[in-house]
Formats: C-alpha cells, structure tokens, sequence
C-alpha cells in the first residue's frame, strides 16, 4: 500500500513557487484618488452634475445665553427697539405666526443676517429655555465715557449689582426720569447683555452706559468736578426726603448698592451723604430697582417743587 503524500502543512516545509508566473498581480495599483473622483464615494460628482447649493444653517455649537434673546414676545419687542443684534436664527418647519413675519421683516429691515437651525441647535443655545422656535444674537455692546455725564442730568452708579435684570429695569426709570447714563464696575458689575436689554423695554437705546475699572476713583473724580454724591442705604438716620432743593441743585450722583449687601465700605466713605428710604418694618429692604427708581422720582420732585 502506497503512503500519503504529506502537504507543506504537516511536514512544515514551504510550498514550491509559481516561478513568476503570478508576479504582475504584485504590483502597486498607484496614489489613491481623491474622493470626489471616486464613485462610490458620497462627495463623488459626475461629470456635468449641477453643483448643490449650500443652505446656510445655524452652527450647532453652544452660545452664551448672555448674548441671547429668544421667544417670541421678546424677540419682537427688541428687533423693534432695533436693539443691535447680529443674527435671528429660526428653527425650521415651525409654525408662524404675525410676530414671526415681523420678525422677519424686522431684521431684513436693519440687515441682521437670519439663520436657520433644527430644534437641537437652539435647545443647546438656549439651555433648553423657551425658545419657541426663534432666538436672536445681541451684538456686543459699545460702552460710553463716565466722564461725559456730567452736566446732563443725575447719574445712576451701581456697586456690586449682577443681575442683568436689575440693570434692566434702572435703566428703565433712569430713562424715565431724565438721568444721563448709568455707570457700572467692570469686575464686580453687571454689564449690558441680552438679559439686559430685554428687561429695559427698549430704554438702553435711549440711555448709555459706562463701565470703569474703579468705581471708587470714578466717584472721586465726579466730586472733584463738582458733583454732589448720594448714597442709598437703609442704615443711615437721614432720610431721602430730607435733603434740600439746593443741595439738589449740583450735579448729582446716585449710588445703589445690591439688595441685601447694599453700599460697600469703600463706597459708603466716599459718598458725602448717605440716605434711607423709610420703609415697613415688617420688610426688611426693597429690591434695587425699585428702590432707585424710587429715589430717582423723589429727587426730581424736590428739585421741581
């Protein structure tokens, strides 16, 4: 009987060659080609295919809700206060309403550049607030010269406020009641955001703002120009009311502080009068809005009387 011829694979010896006869398949195919000339492969265009056009869309990345106003009511009223802003971004497919046209017309109006977004976009611009479809990007803002409020009215300086909303509002009764501008610590202050703006209605546009380094050496430099400093507490004996038409009569200088905190050390030394507005004693202060709009109005009204 004839033994089995054993196989490279039991014996462990290398199999005989082809002798070159399969060499040619060896060889390199060449540089890979670019993608777009490969067919099978999605940016792959043939030849004489009308080009797509590109839809531009809203980035998906995350934008600080500070620089945001979004809903509808909100955007509205601030395209017509034609607050500056740098885009409107929409979701799409939503349904539209009279205030999305307006919107719309508004912003085509003052040259804001409109986007558009899926509702994931504007969920993660928004933190997930109520977009209701349509957000509006404030462009940043253009602050005044301290220096040049003097002589145009009372000016409105805030120590340690950093609620945007808070600004808002005093920037509404500053407005209201003939101030010159408002002026805000660039460290430990508030500054004019989306925020902002849509708490004061539209009053932003019509009052400055400015944002100093040191409020200390701001309010110095304001009495060494003449003017008069007031200070509102609801730890000093002196009540607002009391002060005269003639003290009343120089330029003059209101300082709020941040409700519960109140006036700084610092600031508190540097204002020549420190005031009260008399309240309840079941409440224990007022918010810092209300509570310069108040002083505002009562200073007006011993300057007229």
């Amino acid at each position: 009987m004839a033994k089995p011829k054993l196989t490279a694979k039991r014996t462990g010896k290398a199999r005989p060659g082809t002798g070159g006869k399969n060499r040619d398949r060896l060889k390199g195919k060449g540089a890979t080609p670019k993608a777009k000339d490969r067919k099978n492969h999605k940016a792959y265009q043939a030849p004489g295919a009308k080009k797509r056009t590109k839809t531009t869309r809203a980035t998906p990345r995350s934008s600080s809700s500070k620089d945001l106003v979004f809903g509808r009511n909100s955007v509205v009223e601030v395209l017509r206060e034609k607050v500056p802003a740098t885009a409107l971004i929409m979701a799409e497919r939503m349904d539209s309403d009279p205030r999305i046209q307006e919107c719309i017309a508004l912003a085509k109006a003052q040259g804001i550049e409109m986007l558009m977004g899926n509702r994931t976009d504007l969920d993660r611009m928004t933190a997930d607030g109520a977009h209701q479809g349509i957000v509006l990007k404030v462009a940043p803002y253009e602050y005044a010269d301290a220096k040049s409020f003097l002589g145009n009215g009372p000016i409105v300086v805030l120590d340690s406020i950093t609620d945007p909303r808070n600004l808002g509002a005093i920037a509404r009764s500053a407005a209201a009641f003939g101030a010159a501008g408002i002026v805000v610590g660039e460290r430990r202050g508030v500054g004019v955001t989306a925020a902002a703006w849509k708490t004061s209605a539209g009053a932003l546009a019509r009052i400055k703002v400015a944002q100093v380094t040191n409020l200390t050496r701001q309010l110095k430099a304001y009495q060494d120009a003449g003017a008069l400093v007031i200070g509102l507490t609801g730890d000093s004996k002196l009540e607002l009311d009391s002060l005269s038409r003639d003290q009343l009569d120089a330029d003059l200088v209101l300082v709020v502080g941040a409700e519960g905190e109140g006036l700084s050390r610092l600031i508190s030394e540097q204002c020549d009068f420190l005031v009260r507005i008399p309240i309840s004693k079941s409440v224990e202060s007022l918010n810092v809005s209300v509570a310069a709009s108040i002083a505002l109005y009562e200073m007006n009204r011993i300057k007229r009387a």
